[in-house]
Order: structure tokens, then sequence, then C-alpha cells
């Protein structure tokens, strides 16, 4: 990867973790570590633009359906492409079928900008990623067979050991803090080939005591009761946190601080 490359235009595509839950800004919107990216290069660009289509909720099948073509067209010099995971969280996963879908949205992707970024999104450690990491990690092979096969570089952030500590993670467990999502802006911005703002982004943060007891169940018991159960709610009844949501910036314009 070259070293500081002049890179004029950035499309996000994905899910919430690209829309930027849980990076909560003042004004009750969403910033998240593609905004932190494009800011970046766009602070050594001039003239950059950026788009993000990312809405929160979307499986393989939206994405591809609604945010590949509209990407591909904006011929932007590097897209990020991160998705599927939704999928492997439900109780029923094709997995054959995620596999196709993603292999379809690479396929469209790469040959329409200079440099396509895939990912291997952060888990963090718990009982619920447990359950699911097989497929988590039957999604990441494709994911980087995908990328050998494309020529596009793939982000670890599931190897970073940082990224798996719940102190990044939102109270919901499923969406990383603010400090999460600068670490992942540092992780793409390094591997696009930009100089390191932060060489110790996998690094752990530093140990505290944990919470006693007591504190950790009612912990439980508040996540359960504001984020499990409406999550599960929402899969049993068909229904997604983002049905009606337009994309965030779904017009590749001059990014604007």
């Amino acid at each position: 990867m070259q070293t500081n490359p002049t890179y004029s235009s950035l499309v996000a595509v994905g899910d919430s973790f690209t829309e930027g839950m849980s990076d909560l800004l003042p004004d009750g919107s969403y910033r998240g570590w593609a905004d932190l990216l494009a800011g970046r290069m766009a602070a050594v660009t001039p003239g950059f633009r950026y788009a993000n289509l990312a809405v929160r909720g979307k499986l393989i099948q939206q994405i591809v359906d609604e945010q590949v073509d509209v990407a591909a067209a904006m011929q932007a010099d590097v897209i990020t492409l991160v998705g599927g995971l939704n999928d492997t969280l439900r109780p029923k996963c094709d997995m054959v079928r995620v596999r196709d879908l993603l292999t379809e949205a690479v396929e469209r992707l790469a040959p329409s900008c200079k440099q396509l970024v895939l990912m291997r999104s952060p888990g963090r450690q718990g009982p619920v990623l447990e359950r699911f990491r097989p497929r988590m990690e039957e999604l990441f092979t494709v994911v980087d067979e995908l990328g050998a096969r494309h020529g596009a570089v793939v982000v670890d952030l599931y190897g970073a050991p940082s990224l798996s500590d719940p102190r990044l993670w939102d109270v919901d467990r499923l969406h990383l803090s603010a400090e999460g999502h600068r670490r992942v802006a540092e992780a793409v911005w390094q591997t696009l080939g930009y100089d390191p703002e932060d060489t110790e982004w996998r690094t752990p943060i530093p140990a505290t005591v944990p919470p006693r007891w007591l504190a950790r169940r009612i912990a439980d018991a508040r996540f359960a009761r504001q984020h499990l159960l409406p999550w599960i709610g929402r899969r049993l009844t068909g229904r997604s946190s983002g049905d009606g949501l337009p994309p965030k910036r779904p017009d590749l314009l001059p990014y604007e601080h």
C-alpha cells in the first residue's frame, strides 16, 4: 500500500456499524468511523467528497438491492463495504446465500473504484457473541477470499484485542462507543496507506477494577429491558430498526466538518 495516497472521494456502504451507531453527537445524530475517516481524508485532500449510504439494521440482500448500484455509479476513489453481520445474528441464516450476495456486491463494487475496502467486523467478548461466533468467522473467511480475489484490502478488526473489550462498546452491546469508532477510523486510515496517527489502536485499554456483582446484574437487567427484548421483538416480527430511514448521506458531495 502506498504511503500518504491521494484519494479524492469516499463512499461508505453498509448497516448500523457504518452509519455510526452509537457514536452519538449532541444534536442526536450519529458520527462514527466513516465520518471520522472522511474528515481526516478531507483534511489532506482539498475538494474531497463523501457519501454514506449506510442504514441501520440492513441485511446483505437489502444492501445489495438498495446501496451497491448507487455506490458503484458514484465512481468514488474509495468504497467501503461492511455487510452480512446482521444476517449472522438472525435465528435462521443461510450462509450460502449470504456468501453469494456478498460476492455479488464485491463483484459490482470492485471495478467501480480505485480501492475497495472490506472488513472483518469487531466482536465484543460475551455469551451472545459466542453463540454466533461460528457464523461470523465463516463470514470473515468469505471476506478474506473476496479481498484476495478482487484486489480489495481487508481491515482486520475482529483480530484486534482492543476492540473486543466490552468497555469500547455501547450499553446496547451491539455497537461501538465513540472511542471504538475512533480506533476503527484509524485502522482504515492506516490500511489505505496514510501515516499512522495512533500506532496503538490495537492495544487494549488499561485494566480497571471490574464492577461489583450487583452492579453487573443491574446493568444486565437494564440491557435486557431496553435493548435485548426490543431487538428480539423486531426479529420475531420481521421488522428492522432502519425501516423507513433514508441513507445517512445519500449524495457524493464535498465534505464539510
